[in-house]
């Protein structure tokens, strides 16, 4: 293995210098001192005398192949002081077939759509993607070859879509307030176009993506002609209102009134400062809460806007878990034998967040990140005197992220990220930095990535730990391959606000796969792939994880995925975690499964999608076995419903259950597992929604046999231990949500939310039983209203004027 490294290494190296040639197309544009109206009509005499995009060609699944001339696409690119102005005509011989599903915003849907790429600084970089739909959706994101693309940035510009006797016609604006450029007379922008026909599953680029090159961005044309622009004053001021309306059958029905304010600066064309004074997440998504009977917490998506836009400089090195900021308390206070908590805080408050971020025109990025959630207490009762006591369980916090980010040669890129918590008081402080690199040849075909992260906990032992990483890639052409290895040192923790379940090991990983660059006879798409991983407990050499797995996915000719895997587990794993006590361990012995999935074109108004899998534990009579069936109907371009039911099984799981004295309790049980989910959309147009999302989840675990964990990891009967430790658990959501974008940047939106959920050491098998248990007096009602209106410092200097 280690020649193995060592030959990957000098490929890398002796590949750097290896550079990659393609002839790039360029447009130029010409300035207007006239005005264009957004009608998707493109008759302003300026767009007849301007060069036009053309010779489109397709980007998958047949990479290479021009466009069809019957759906040749037109794209003309004009300027003025403000803003750019694409015009674009979407030629089709059968326009009555164009799809064009009206969806909310950043939502592609079933519909054909259009896009531009942007790299003001031409660096290969980073990309701002502007996208329309046929139905006159807008989507855009920001673009990094190592993150991909992040919805969750939004921009404020316009367009306006028209469908045609010939195709379709998209006019649109975008402001330079949205867009990032160097400050110099005469630019010269990274510039792409992007066209998808839905019904054919078809995509096609102005300038020719080679899909063998594992980069997208340093493939972009060039845009010329723009001269003598400034950046506007990027400050935008988002003032909102909400009200929020309480109910429940163990409270009192209440109202209460929030305001805050969000701003948006752009220190200069680079940088950008994002404050939120009086956070207000009320309306975020819901979390889908399980039972976890798993030795780790339960992680979570975040879903407060705040919190995912525009955060790929803060995600490098996977160092920061944002829920950790306003989650639950962090201590759990010590309790005298008559004592009990008699209310403890579910949350705590964020007091403020701000975040610098972006990128100059010499590719360093700059990350800083700060949030301060306030002090909170939970209420202690003494049965004795009757007295009470209020217990700190999270002080005043500080959050601290800082990164800097520098990128060269277009594709490559050294990190170097800090992570810092602050508690007042004598509470505990923290401490995380990391060295990353992640380093490409010219051509793009080889690939370098990992570092170094260092941990200090300050708390009364003060320890250290240390992270390090190395993986090799080829990463272009048919056949691909990567290498690896980890090591995390005893005492390396990033918990307090990042996410990490294990530490003492290290592991090695592989990875081999063969994909078709072209559809053939039979596929659209088509890749099988070879992996392995194995983790090994430091202080034994014990394997305590291992994996080997061969994967299988494509599409048809007629767009329909099917996939499926085989996972074997040679070896017995040593598993230092589920007995929660240092050295001890539990055996887990060989395993073998497989699954199967299946998800059919989504064009079609009927689409479903399929996957079974089974594991099975060799020579033992347990099994895993689930299967998750998603059927969905679009009724027509506003409405559609998606149905989800998953339902597991665990046959003879074993798992920790409870201490008893110095004996470590586990048991073998038997656990179903039951999720039915419904999502509904109605548009009444693109900026006008309705949206429904229902979620029943109930899962019961029941002990059959009580067992010891002995030193060597076995289990021996234990005949004497009577605590009832089964599980049922039952959680209800359902939201339903109105929105409206009323203006640009601005939107009012209205929630119902209710919620309920129940916690039973009895098992009960009967559905019925057990979904009305979960609403008798504990149904939880929210009605909400909120309204945040964009202002845009450049428009409100107007507003003055004309005042």
């Amino acid at each position: 293995m280690p020649n193995k490294i060592c030959l990957l290494l000098l490929l890398f190296i002796g590949n750097l210098f290896f550079s990659f040639a393609q002839s790039k197309k360029s447009i130029s544009t010409t300035k207007i001192s006239g005005t264009i109206a957004l009608d998707g009509e493109l008759n302003e005499e300026a767009w007849k005398n301007v060069s036009v995009a053309t010779d489109f060609v397709m980007f998958e699944p047949d990479n290479g192949k021009a466009i069809d001339p019957k759906k040749k696409t037109e794209v003309r690119i004009l300027y003025d002081d403000e803003a750019i102005y694409v015009g674009a005509l979407l030629y089709d011989d059968e326009p009555s077939k164009i799809m064009k599903e009206i969806t909310e915003r950043d939502d592609f849907g079933t519909t054909d759509a259009f896009g531009i790429f942007i790299n003001g600084y031409n660096d290969g970089q980073q990309d701002f993607r502007f996208f329309v739909t046929a139905a006159g959706g807008q989507l855009d994101c920001l673009a990094t070859e190592q993150i991909g693309e992040d919805f969750s940035w939004n921009a404020i510009w316009d367009s306006k879509v028209k469908i045609t006797s010939f195709g379709w016609a998209i006019e649109m604006k975008i402001p330079y307030a949205a867009l990032r450029f160097p400050g110099e007379n005469i630019q010269t922008w990274g510039l792409n176009f992007v066209r998808e026909i839905k019904r054919e599953r078809r995509i096609y680029t102005w300038t020719h993506v080679d899909s063998r090159i594992g980069a997208v961005i340093q493939q972009a044309g060039i845009l010329n002609g723009i001269q003598n622009i400034k950046t506007p004053t990027r400050l935008f001021l988002i003032p909102y209102s909400s009200f929020y309306l309480n109910a429940g059958d163990r409270q009192n029905t209440k109202g209460e009134l929030k305001g805050g304010l969000d701003v948006k600066y752009g220190i200069n064309d680079a940088y950008t400062l994002d404050a939120i004074l009086v956070p207000d997440f009320g309306q975020t998504k819901f979390d889908n809460v399980i039972l976890n009977l798993g030795p780790f917490e339960q992680q979570f998506n975040e879903n407060r806007p705040f919190f995912t836009e525009g955060t790929d400089l803060f995600s490098k090195g996977n160092l920061l878990y944002s829920r950790r900021i306003g989650q639950t308390p962090n201590f759990y206070p010590s309790l005298s034998e008559n004592e009990s908590i008699t209310d403890y805080p579910g949350g705590i408050n964020l007091l403020n967040a701000m975040k610098i971020s972006g990128r100059d025109k010499d590719g360093l990025g700059i990350g800083f990140l700060n949030a301060i959630t306030e002090r909170t207490t939970a209420t202690v009762s003494n049965s004795s005197d009757n007295s009470t006591r209020e217990v700190v369980v999270s002080p005043l916090t500080n959050y601290n992220v800082t990164v800097f980010d520098q990128r060269f040669n277009q594709n490559s890129s050294v990190t170097f990220i800090n992570t810092n918590v602050t508690r007042n008081g004598s509470f505990r402080d923290a401490n995380v930095t990391g060295l990353l690199f992640d380093l490409n040849n010219k051509s793009n075909k080889y690939n370098a990535s990992g570092g170094i992260k260092s941990s200090g906990i300050y708390d009364v032992i003060n320890t250290n730990g240390v992270n390090a990483s190395l993986n090799l890639a080829e990463t272009s052409g048919k056949f691909r391959y990567s290498v690896g290895g980890e090591y995390i040192s005893k005492d390396f923790d990033n918990n307090d606000l990042g996410i990490n379940f294990k530490t003492n090991y290290y592991s090695i990983y592989s990875n081999v796969n063969y994909r078709i660059l072209n559809p053939n006879k039979v596929f659209n798409t088509f890749r099988v792939s070879l992996g392995s991983y194995v983790e090994f407990y430091k202080p034994t050499q014990q394997i305590q994880l291992s994996n080997f797995n061969f994967n299988l996915n494509s599409t048809n000719k007629n767009n329909h995925y099917f996939g499926g895997g085989i996972s074997i587990n040679p070896f017995e794993n040593y598993d230092y975690y589920e007995p929660r006590i240092a050295n001890r361990y539990f055996v887990n012995p060989k395993n073998m499964g497989g699954y199967f999935y299946f998800s059919s074109n989504y064009n079609y108004k009927f689409a479903i999608d399929l996957n079974p899998y089974l594991t099975h534990v060799l020579n033992e009579n347990r099994y895993e076995t689930g299967i998750n069936i998603r059927p969905r109907y679009r009724f027509n371009d506003r409405f559609s419903l998606v149905y989800s039911f998953d339902y597991a099984r665990q046959q003879n799981d074993i798992g920790f259950i409870d201490f008893e004295n110095s004996d470590i309790i586990f048991a073998r049980r038997d656990r179903n597992t039951y999720t039915n989910a419904l999502s509904s959309k109605f548009s009444i147009s693109s900026v006008m929604n309705f949206n429904l999302s229902v979620r029943h989840y109930w899962s019961i675990a029941e002990n059959n046999q009580i067992n010891t964990l002995n030193e060597d990891g076995s289990l021996s009967p234990n005949t004497t231990y009577s605590n009832n430790k089964n599980s049922n658990f039952s959680s209800w959501n359902l939201d339903l949500s109105y929105s409206w974008w009323f203006a640009p940047g601005s939107q009012m939106s209205i929630l119902y939310r209710n919620n309920a959920a129940t916690f039973d050491r009895n098992i009960n098998r009967n559905f019925g039983t057990n979904f009305n248990n979960l609403f008798d007096d504990n149904l939880n009602h929210v009605l909400s209203i909120s309204v945040r209106y964009f202002i845009d410092y450049n428009q409100a200097k107007g507003w003055v004027k004309k005042g």
